[in-house]
This record gives C-alpha cells, structure tokens and sequence, in this order.
C-alpha cells in the first residue's frame, strides 16, 4: 500500500453525480443468497443485540440477521425509494456520503455500523471511517463487507486495480488512517461451497475511546 492514497485512486469511469447513477430504484441484491447467509452471520457473530445500527450505503435490503434483534436500524443512502422499502430499516435518511462524508447525527448516537457490498465506491473513506467512528459509542464495531462484484463505472480505480487479497488490505488501511479504530481484523468467507456461492469478505474495526 502506497504511504499516500493519492486522488487519481479514486477516480471512477463515470464521474457523473451519483444521484443521477441511484436515482431510479434498483429492487435487486447484488450478491447471491449463499453470499446474504455469509454476510448475516458475520454480521450476527459481531454485532450488539439489542442495539441502535447504523447501515452506510444502505438499499432496499440490508441482510442484518433476526436474532441481533436492533433496537433501531437507521439506513443512509442516495434511493429513498429503496430504502423505503427496506423492512429491516426504521429511520431514513438521503445523504451522499462522497461530497459530504460528515454524517448527520450527533455524536456516538450508534452501537454499531454496517456497510454492505459498497465500500469500492468510496471517493473520501478515510474521511467518512474517521466519521463514523465519531457518531459510533466507545468500543462500538464497523463491519464493511465486500464481495467480487460491483457497478464497474462507479468503483474506484485503487478497487479496480486490486485483487482480492489486496482488497482487504486496503479496507484495512481505510480504517487504520481514519484514526478512529482499533483491533482492525480481516475475515474471509470466499471458501467454496455446496451449492456455489460468491465469496464474501469483511473487515471490522472498533471504536477506540479516546484517552482523557
């Protein structure tokens, strides 16, 4: 990994304004049912039951397992329309985390955060990772999962460029710069399986609390 993330990383095919890409409802999961189950037992192993979740990026499904049980699921993304939709979300709310990667929530509102198949469209990361960790309380966790696909206009040249392995190195990297996590951890769920599935990874990182 580079020592500076330069800005022609993160340039896209298509520089367009990304509400013109979202603006007409995509009712579809962009990773197969096999993947879905991946995704909802990662996020069932590390995320608080119980607990107020915040889901980056969010669509018309967010694959959050039943058993966590949130108290509240507060969705952010660019389609009001999926997300309304979306069963498992409770509040809301049209926000462009790329012009604007300062989210609007007060701090440490939430006990945790998710964000779904979509970090290889970040052009800010480390900015939004280093807000998220604001709006998230002490110790709570990040959980970014990725698979091997995506809109291929609309991801990031450093993703483009990247194989696999190297892809969690840089979501790594996204939360170790952002300053804000702690306890940084790459899990792997691309093995086969019967019947085939797409591979599924994640990273997490945890709040760090501040020392005083």
């Amino acid at each position: 990994m580079a020592e500076t993330l330069k800005p022609d990383f993160f340039r896209r095919l298509d520089e367009s304004e990304d509400e013109l890409f979202y603006q007409h409802p995509r009712m579809v999961v962009h990773i197969d049912d096999g993947a879905i189950a991946k995704v909802g037992e990662i996020y069932a192993d590390l995320l608080p039951a119980g607990g107020v979740i915040l889901d980056l990026m969010s669509s018309w499904r967010s694959h959050l397992p039943e058993r966590i049980r949130p108290a509240k699921v507060v969705g952010v993304g660019l389609n009001r329309a999926e997300m309304a939709d979306n069963p498992a979300l409770n509040d809301v709310v049209v926000h462009n985390v790329n012009t604007n990667p300062r989210l609007p929530f007060e701090d440490e509102s939430f006990d945790g955060a998710v964000m779904t198949v979509s970090v290889q469209y970040l052009t800010r990361p480390i900015e939004l990772f280093a807000d998220v960790g604001r709006v998230l309380k002490p110790h709570a966790p990040f959980i970014a999962t990725f698979s091997n696909r995506m809109f291929p206009t609309k991801a990031v040249a450093l993703w483009q460029g990247a194989n696999q392995h190297q892809r969690q190195t840089v979501v790594k990297e996204y939360f170790a710069r952002s300053g804000a996590f702690e306890k940084i951890e790459a899990i792997d769920r691309s093995e086969p399986t019967d019947p085939p599935s797409d591979p599924v990874w994640a990273v997490v990182g945890y709040k760090i609390v501040a020392i005083r």
